[in-house]
C-alpha cells in the first residue's frame, strides 16, 4: 500500500508538470504512454499464442499521434487507414505466421489505443478562452484536461471506497467480480459533484459539468470493463509491472482510453457553443 501511494504521488507530480508544460512536452509524454500501452497489449495477445502486428500498430499509433500533434487530422485518418490494412495484408504477406484473427485484434487494437491518445493530443491544444481560479490560470485545454484526469480519478476512487464500504451487488461478476453496483453508483454521484465543483471554479455552467461527470463515471467505469474483459480473455492480472503497486501503464490508463476522446467532443459540441 505504501508504494502504491508513492507512487501515486510521483505520477500526479509528474502528471501535473505535462499537463500545465503543454506543448512538444505533453505530446512526447502521450506518445510514450501510448507506446507502451501498445507493447503491453501485444504482449497480452501474444501470451494465448497470438501474434499481434507490432510494427504496424507502432507505425499507425506514431502516425496518428503526430497528425494530432501538428493538427493535422487527415494525417490521423491516413493513419488508422495505411495501419490497418497493413495489419490485415500481414495475414496474407505473412500467412502461417499472422492469423486472420491476429490481424482483427491487431486493427482493433491500433484504434483503441491510438485514437484515445490522439484525441487527448487534440483536447489538450483546444483553445477558446481563459479561465481564472483562486489556483491558476488555465487555457481551454489546460483546464479540460484537468477535468478529464480529475474525474477518471475521481470515479475510480468514489467507486472503489463505496464499493468496499456498502457494495453487495456485483456489477459484472463474469469480467470483474470486484466492481459492485453500488460502487457504481458511488463513483457516478461522486464524479458529477467533483466535476461539477471544478466547473464552478472554472465559472462554467453548472448543469453542463454536473452532465459531463456522469458521462466520465460511465464510460470511465466502462473503459474499465473493457480492459477487464481482455486481461480475462488473455489471462493476465495486471498488463504490467512499469509503475511500481499500479500494474503497466493499459491498467492506469484504461479509463482514459474513453473519457479522452468523451471530454475531446463534449467540449467542442457544448463548452465551445
Amino acid at each position: 500500500m505504501i508504494t502504491r501511494m508513492i507512487s501515486g504521488i510521483v505520477g500526479i507530480g509528474i502528471s501535473a508538470y505535462v499537463i500545465q508544460r503543454g506543448g512538444t512536452t505533453f505530446s512526447i509524454a502521450a506518445a510514450v504512454l501510448a507506446v507502451l500501452a501498445w507493447f503491453e497489449f501485444t504482449r497480452a495477445f501474444s501470451r494465448r499464442g497470438g501474434n499481434p502486428a507490432l510494427f504496424s500498430g507502432l507505425l499507425g499509433i506514431g502516425g496518428m499521434l503526430y497528425g494530432a500533434y501538428t493538427g493535422q487530422l487527415d494525417m490521423i485518418l491516413l493513419a488508422v487507414t495505411a495501419s490497418s490494412l497493413l495489419a490485415l495484408l500481414t495475414s496474407v504477406l505473412l500467412r502461417g505466421d499472422v492469423s486472420v484473427p491476429d490481424a482483427c485484434i491487431s486493427v482493433a487494437g491500433i484504434c483503441y489505443i491510438g485514437l484515445p491518445f490522439a484525441h487527448l493530443i487534440m483536447l489538450r491544444y483546444l483553445s477558446g478562452g481563459t479561465y481564472v481560479t483562486p489556483i491558476e490560470t488555465f487555457d481551454l485545454g489546460t483546464a479540460m484536461v484537468w477535468v478529464m484526469f480529475i474525474g477518471t480519478w475521481a470515479s475510480d476512487s468514489f467507486a472503489y471506497f463505496t464499493g468496499n464500504a456498502v457494495g453487495s451487488h456485483k456489477l459484472a461478476p463474469a469480467i470483474s467480480p470486484n466492481k459492485t453496483i453500488e460502487g457504481f453508483f458511488g463513483g457516478l454521484i461522486g464524479t458529477t459533484v467533483t466535476v461539477a465543483g471544478i466547473g464552478y471554479l472554472l465559472h462554467m455552467p453548472l448543469p453542463q459539468m454536473a452532465g459531463l461527470g456522469a458521462a466520465i463515471a460511465v464510460l470511465g467505469t466502462l473503459g474499465d470493463l473493457v480492459e477487464s474483459m481482455m486481461k480475462r480473455h488473455t489471462g493476465i492480472k495486471d498488463s504490467g509491472a512499469i509503475i511500481p503497486g499500479h500494474g503497466g501503464i493499459w491498467d492506469r490508463f484504461d479509463s482514459v482510453l474513453f473519457t479522452a476522446p468523451l471530454v475531446y467532443y463534449y467540449t467542442i459540441y457544448f463548452v465551445l457553443r
